[in-house]
């Protein structure tokens, strides 16, 4: 079988229903909008040209997932080692390069969207009082994917109610904690502070500068704080223990909610080599050293009046900020998609994750459990699983799967055609298990004497020719 990778920027003709074709056809009209929205029509005509964007996206999405609720429920994910968007084909590096270079604009080049950010500024006055930014441009864009693709999400898997509850639940954080309360907060004269997010995530959240701006701010700042140290001392230990990360990272985190819903149709594209697992684990809890060491650093900094970093702390939190937080987190993060599946910065750079993955694998009660008689080594856990575990070879040493990097979003138990897989939350004692291993002298063939009768095992001949046995063969 051929198995290099597709050059084609569409499936074959035949492949998509004429109701299919024509939400694709109004989606380009929406991408199109856009593009006449980047080179001066958001700032000539801004509303039309979100409206048009917007709603071109939104009904031709709709027209596509009519056709997939139509089909029988079932997880579908045929052609999608065939496809040149979800292959790494051409459409799929186009995509990757459009993602990255939006990041690219949006950190260093914002002049470039002026027309797109005027294009939201309607949008912004009713919700902050205040014109667009780049900021607002992004979280619209932002939470726009994850509600799109979380309609997608929701037709796909909704024979599975596991699923679409954390999809619900992703969905609802990005657009209420993570959209529309920060935006109301800053058009009452508050801080803008995101509640689903919070250290060492969102690093700077407990750094001296942020938390004297908070305190000095209002009332609501102290709160705002103290809210902080709640969820990254008190809520995540206990509700890691209860959950283990999946209650984070599957269902309220905003990176991870755009990777479950935009990331999708690329969660098998992850590597699931061991060279990348050994480079995850060095990598991932290098970033939360490193974050744990500069947030302790600013603060020895900030108790000794600036004599230990002097006029490098600023500078020291920006480089931070600038390598993880804007190159890592946005540009690969997400930009790679296309290329190395949907949880690159979780797998690879996210401190929150490196801790609850601590947490997870050595306190938790949650683990995967696996039932290896019933394993018939399909492969299909370990292909969707966008963390790059191998889940089939737990499975079939009916093993169970108690690893940091796992993130519980289920997939894996989803795919199996024979529900070998299921997520669980019990006692600690005896959640790590051996393999389940069945030993070929507990291994005994029974024949009726009817059917051998019928049916001799061998010619007349051999019948009495001695069988071997271990103690026969020489070591």
């Amino acid at each position: 079988m051929n198995t290099e990778n597709s050059l084609q920027l569409t499936a074959r003709a035949g492949q998509f229903s004429w109701s299919e074709r024509g939400g694709l056809a109004v989606i380009g009209l929406g991408l199109l909008c856009l593009l006449v929205a980047f080179f001066g029509a958001g700032s000539v005509a801004p509303g039309l040209m979100l409206a048009l964007s917007m709603g071109g996206l939104c009904l031709g999405g709709a027209m596509v997932f009519r056709k997939m609720a139509r089909n029988p429920a079932g997880i579908d994910n045929n052609g999608v080692w065939f496809s040149g968007t979800t292959a790494r084909g051409m459409a799929g590096w186009i995509m990757a390069v459009v993602f990255t270079g939006f990041y690219i604009l949006l950190y260093w080049s914002s002049d470039a969207l002026v027309h797109l950010v005027r294009m939201t500024d309607g949008l912004s006055y009713l919700m902050r009082g205040a014109p667009a930014d780049q900021w607002f441009l992004y979280g619209f864009f932002y939470t726009m994917a994850v509600l799109i693709m979380g309609a997608r999400m929701l037709v796909k898997y909704r024979n599975i109610p596991y699923q679409l509850i954390r999809t619900v639940s992703v969905m609802f954080f990005q657009l209420g904690f993570a959209f529309i309360l920060p935006g109301l907060l800053r058009s009452l004269n508050q801080p803008e502070f995101y509640f689903s997010y919070f250290w060492p995530l969102k690093y700077d959240y407990l750094w001296p500068g942020n938390v004297n701006y908070l305190t000095d701010a209002s009332g609501l700042g102290v709160f705002m704080v103290f809210w902080g140290l709640v969820l990254s001392l008190v809520a995540t230990p206990v509700l890691t223990y209860f959950y283990g990360k999946r209650w984070y990272c599957s269902w309220v985190c905003g990176c991870g909610g755009l990777a479950e819903t935009a990331g999708d149709p690329f969660r098998h594209l992850s590597d699931k080599s061991v060279g990348a697992w050994k480079v995850e684990r060095w990598m991932v809890h290098s970033v939360l050293v490193v974050i744990v060491a500069t947030t302790v650093l600013l603060w020895t900094n900030a108790a000794w009046q600036g004599s230990v970093l002097g006029g490098m702390s600023q500078r020291f939190a920006q480089w931070y900020g600038f390598f993880i937080g804007l190159v890592f987190s946005g540009v690969v993060g997400v930009g790679f998609y296309p290329i190395m599946g949907s949880r690159v910065w979780c797998r690879f750079g996210c401190p929150m994750a490196a801790i609850l993955g601590l947490l997870q694998k050595y306190f938790s009660r949650f683990r995967i459990t696996t039932n290896g008689g019933q394993c018939i080594s399909c492969g299909n856990c370990s292909t969707y699983c966008e963390m790059g575990i191998d889940v089939r070879w737990y499975a079939q040493r009916g093993q169970n799967i108690v690893r940091a990097s796992c993130v519980g979003c289920g997939m894996c138990a989803a795919v199996c055609p024979r529900g070998v897989l299921r997520l669980e939350n019990g006692p600690r004692a005896g959640r790590y298990n051996g393999p389940v291993l069945i030993h070929h002298d507990q291994v005994s063939i029974q024949l009726d004497e009817d059917w051998i009768a019928d049916r001799p095992l061998m010619p007349s001949m051999q019948e009495d020719l001695p069988i071997l046995t271990d103690e026969d063969v020489p070591a």
